[in-house]
């Protein structure tokens, strides 16, 4: 049997621990940029230890077994992330399909850059390709992300005739539609002709988007990895994105 005063000092360790998971939590959701994710995990942790100090034991029985229901279908929806975080093998298509990212101001993002590294390698590999890049206008934008795109692509020594703009959309289903209606108009049905560069975490529901708009053969090519723990950060995230596409087609 525990004294009195070890239950206390028991109690105690609890509260300092979960407090500490809360801090920690509100520190990488608001104090640093792409480690949301990480905080919100951490204060589901912090969460599960005040559960576990303050629920009856067949309560905390019934809170764990969902915990693992939660983790095995987690695991589940990052297979999938994980299986396509990859560029597929292809012969290079005609269109190359750039996914816009955050623009602060007039600067790309580094999420952004990435993925214009992604773009200028490819383009470096298959000549006859040419860049479509996706983005309109978001908060704290000063330019289009599509504009901004063509900007720094063409400054680092793109040739500016192989890089059409997009500057409307605001989704990655809007980058899509509005990029396969610019195909269509140019040249035909975008089926068997496109590849999309995105962050590796985001190819999977990239996809996704372009099968629900008809052009079910789209090669992903994987941006390069920036930081290693805010690219978990996103991994993380995008399975609820793709749980959201599952359920709501969106």
């Amino acid at each position: 049997m525990r004294t009195q005063s070890e239950k206390k000092a028991r109690g105690r360790l609890w509260a300092v621990v979960s407090a500490a998971l809360a801090a920690i939590a509100f520190f990488l959701r608001f104090a640093l940029r792409g480690y949301a994710w990480w905080g919100y995990t951490a204060l589901f942790v912090a969460a599960l230890v005040v559960l576990h100090r303050f629920l009856p034991a067949a309560l905390w029985k019934a809170v764990v077994a969902l915990v693992c229901l939660g983790l095995a279908y987690f695991c589940f929806v990052e297979s999938f992330i994980i299986k396509n975080a990859r560029t597929d093998p292809d012969d290079g298509r005609d269109y190359l399909i750039v996914l816009g990212a955050a623009v602060y101001g007039d600067q790309p993002s580094l999420t952004l850059v990435r993925r214009m590294e992604g773009a200028m390698d490819y383009l470096a590999r298959y000549p006859d390709s040419v860049a479509i890049v996706s983005g309109g206008m978001g908060a704290g934008e000063t330019v289009t992300e599509g504009q901004a795109m063509y900007e720094w692509m063409t400054a680092h020594g793109v040739d500016p005739a192989r890089i059409i703009v997009e500057d409307k959309a605001t989704s990655t289903e809007e980058n899509l539609k509005n990029s396969f209606a610019i195909i269509r108009a140019r040249s035909g049905e975008p089926q068997g002709r496109v590849a999309i560069v995105s962050s590796a975490y985001h190819l999977y529901r990239a996809k996704l988007f372009a099968q629900k708009l008809g052009v079910t053969d789209a090669a992903g090519v994987a941006a390069p990895w920036g930081y290693f723990f805010v690219m978990l950060n996103y991994f993380i995230r995008e399975a609820f994105g793709v749980t959201h596409f599952w359920v709501f087609g969106n």
